[in-house]
């Protein structure tokens, strides 16, 4: 048996693959344990979870109208710099009382690799987005300067100043959930293995009127994940629209958390606060999102054509990776109204390139092996670094 702890960011979408792997590693006999800010880790993996609690800075909301460079600053200054000052001192103690073979950090969570690398622990990066691989949240020399003088800084701080790379990739091991049929052909470390989507079961939200949906009709899912709700009143209204133009084929399902559309509910579009997102893939026709990696990897795992609408962060890029596999149609966030959105709609149901596009995507996740194959990665290498001269 060895023992594993997963330092993720109070962020659903980062928290949820390292779930499934914790999961499928629990199933094979391992023991793991969190250092994360309490709360989120007990909701997603369940009562009787083992979380060491760690301090996240006070303020963490970012201003909704923020994109571009002015965005990219925040993320990194005013967040991931501050959260990982905040998170070392929890995650140190939980490494000191926990005793991991291995720790397994999330991109965003920098205190974990840092942590790490300074006690001398075999570390393993959870990557939930390929935008990362290729420099692309940075896009120019200078930015790209900037981000890694604020790591060389945050290392002097936290970490070991003998190390030289990267932290946001762990030079023994980088999972990667996605694959090159989506990601594309980028620069990923030798060290990163592919495992595509890791899911694992969710908690229930409140009842859903699955009764409500129409099997002579496309059900279309409509999300923007949890941290755009600021920004989605507008584009959400156009979304139902657009449905409402095409309701004799077309019936909506919308993630509405923030209550912007006022609980609407009819014929052609149901709205409410949370859905049961993996549960109606099974049967959705088509996606609108923001291109958050979760979303789009979990909509191609289920073979479903999307339409994205990129707002921020990663989500250019992921986007722009899903319409290079031919698996979406994207369009403007900013200038999405019904007819944009209509018009998108109806080219992923109709033209059946998109579909065939995302089988094959899905056909690629399926082989990559999700949770599993993460979990048996991460055991290899605590094993091959436990029989190393001098490990713990």
């Amino acid at each position: 048996m060895s023992r594993f702890l997963f330092v993720v960011p109070p962020l659903v979408g980062h928290v949820n693959p390292a779930v499934a792997v914790a999961a499928a590693l629990t199933r094979r006999g391992h023991r793991v344990a969190w250092a994360a800010y309490p709360g989120i880790v007990e909701e997603l993996a369940g009562p009787g979870t083992e979380v060491h609690a760690c301090d996240v800075p006070s303020r963490l909301h970012r201003p909704p109208e923020l994109r571009g460079v002015a965005a990219l600053r925040f993320l990194w200054q005013d967040f991931l710099g501050p959260l990982a000052l905040a998170m070392a001192p929890g995650v140190e103690r939980a490494a000191v009382a926990f005793r991991p073979d291995v720790i397994v950090a999330d991109q965003q969570a920098l205190a974990g690799a840092f942590v790490a690398e300074r006690l001398g622990i075999p570390s393993a990066t959870s990557a939930t987005t390929s935008a990362e691989f290729s420099a692309a949240l940075g896009g120019t020399p200078k930015v790209e300067a900037w981000i890694h003088d604020l790591l060389a800084g945050l290392r002097g701080t936290l970490g070991d100043l003998a190390r030289t790379h990267d932290p946001r990739f762990s030079p023994d091991l980088v999972l990667a959930f996605t694959t090159p049929a989506l990601a594309g052909d980028h620069s990923a470390p030798p060290q990163t293995r592919f495992v595509g989507p890791a899911l694992t079961r969710r908690p229930e939200p409140a009842p859903f009127p699955r009764e409500r949906l129409d099997p002579g009709r496309h059900t279309v899912l409509v999300s923007l994940g949890t941290a755009n709700t600021d920004l989605g009143a507008r584009f959400l209204t156009e979304c139902a629209a657009a449905v409402r133009d095409r309701s004799r084929h077309l019936q909506a399902v919308i993630a509405d958390p923030g209550g912007v559309l006022g609980g609407t509910s009819d014929d052609a579009v149901l709205a409410v606060r949370r859905i049961p997102q993996l549960d109606l893939l099974r049967q959705a026709s088509a996606v609108i999102c923001h291109a958050g990696h979760n979303t789009v990897a979990e909509s191609l795992l289920h073979g479903v054509p999307l339409v994205v609408a990129p707002i921020r962060d990663d989500q250019p890029v992921v986007a722009a990776q899903v319409t290079a596999a031919g698996a979406g149609v994207r369009i403007r966030f900013g200038r999405g109204d019904r007819r944009t959105i209509g018009a998108a709609l109806d080219d992923v149901l109709t033209a059946p390139q998109y579909r065939a596009a995302a089988r094959r995507v899905q056909e690629s996740f399926r082989a990559a092996g999700g949770a599993a194959a993460a979990a048996a990665h991460l055991e290899e290498l605590a094993t091959t670094r436990q029989g190393e001269p001098g490990s713990p």
